[in-house]
């Protein structure tokens, strides 16, 4: 066993210029899809900074995550995003110019399986499942008996219906991804410098942040500032005078194996309970979720409570799989979500006051698999001042300040 905890190593990197066009704080999934889509747009010839404090990325969201991708969700708008990710994933190679080195890239279609064990949330699946299905999603919604008979292992006694979807959901090599997008991000100009932003200053008008102060000293000039800093996204917001609904939320994670492996693929399941588990691989298989309380920690927090295996998360394993009664852990942490308090959601655009303050926040633990959509949408919002594929309007900012939630209810 082991648990991951934060390697930010002393050094620092000076930027090589004194000014930049855009600076991206935070260079995770986030930040480096957004500059890969700012060095793709041919209308596009600005300087781009990302300042990433931790280029080993070790405790960031990018690398903690499950690593899937999935269409269940309960507004359109999300199902909308995941599709054009799900393209993004099959058809790198060609999103990224033809480039023979970018790796040819497949979803494990293992679907994502919903388990309702009261009538509540088995009314929010169907409800939600039509949403999917008019958006073009295969999602199904199975009884009882169905689930029993395609994936026998479950104990189903204590479930009203399950909902899945096996086309473009499941595991993907995300780390691909991020990597292909920062390599060829950086290749096209983008400079990337390990450093940190630690303060701001904004004009007289307190309407434009005029520069930011590295933790080295420096003071850089920008044009724009996106804040893609994952669970420090309040923490950055907040040198800039604004005040964002995003806390860092910790999220336990479990690699374990089993004596009898399941004779077929485990689709992420969503036990009633809040712990899920999916398909690993060889016989083992990933497990996470939170119990009891869930409270806002330190973006540096990430101890392992040892006691949730033994407590919480091997009984519900054994009650919800009983082919998992012999099992063993292999690896477990600690990781967070960025959580957007006010209804689970991203927030984008640029802030009403300080114009040139740009948001990239708020995914509450779904923001892996919306990377693709949202860094092209938010380079299309920093060059053209307006989306040009998928409308991300109602993710805008001004909904924070209005107190207008766009509730997700699909949160896991």
């Amino acid at each position: 066993m082991h648990t991951k905890r934060d390697t930010m190593s002393d050094k620092r990197q000076a930027p090589g210029q004194g000014s930049y066009d855009i600076i991206i704080v935070g260079g995770a999934i986030m930040g480096a899809a957004t500059a890969f889509f700012l060095s793709d747009d041919a209308d596009f010839d600005g300087r781009v900074l990302v300042v990433e404090r931790d280029p080993t990325y070790a405790t960031s969201s990018t690398m903690l995550s499950t690593s899937c991708i999935r269409q269940q969700f309960s507004t359109a708008l999300n199902v909308e995003i995941s599709q054009f990710g799900a393209d993004f994933i099959k058809n790198l190679r060609t999103h990224m110019g033809g480039d023979d080195r970018v790796p040819e890239l497949s979803i494990r279609s293992f679907g994502y399986m919903y388990l309702a064990g009261d009538a509540a949330f088995a009314d929010d699946l169907r409800a939600s499942a039509a949403v999917q299905q008019a958006a073009g999603a295969a999602t199904r919604i199975m009884t009882p008996e169905e689930i029993a008979a395609a994936y026998p292992f479950y104990n189903v006694d204590d479930i009203l219906l399950g909902s899945i979807n096996t086309v473009d959901e499941g595991y993907f090599d995300s780390v691909a991804v991020f990597e292909w997008c920062r390599r060829l991000s950086r290749e096209r100009g983008v400079e990337y410098i390990e450093n940190e932003v630690v303060a701001m200053t904004l004009n007289a008008a307190q309407s434009k942040v005029e520069s930011v102060t590295l933790a080295s000293g420096e003071v850089i000039a920008c044009g724009k500032v996106l804040n893609a800093s994952g669970p420090r996204a309040a923490r950055t917001a907040g040198m800039a005078g604004i005040t964002l609904p995003v806390e860092p939320r910790k999220r336990f994670s479990w690699i374990f194996s089993a004596e009898r492996p399941l004779d077929r693929d485990l689709p992420l399941t969503i036990d009633p309970s809040g712990l899920h588990v999916r398909e690993n691989g060889g016989g083992t298989y990933q497990a996470g979720g939170h119990f009891g309380e869930d409270p806002a920690v330190e973006p540096d927090d990430f101890d392992m409570d040892f006691s949730l295996w033994e407590n919480h998360v091997w009984p519900l394993l054994a009650h919800r799989i009983p082919q998992f009664e012999a099992i063993r852990v292999t690896s477990e942490w600690a990781g967070q979500y960025a959580m957007n308090t006010l209804d689970h959601n991203a927030i984008l655009g640029a802030h009403d006051r300080v114009e040139n303050f740009h948001f990239l926040n708020g995914f509450s633990g779904h923001g892996l698999q919306q990377a693709p959509a949202m860094g092209r949408g938010t380079a299309e919002f920093l060059v053209h001042g307006a989306y040009r594929s998928i409308d991300l309007s109602p993710f805008d900012y001004a909904r924070i300040t209005e107190g207008r939630p766009l509730v997700e209810k699909a949160i896991i």
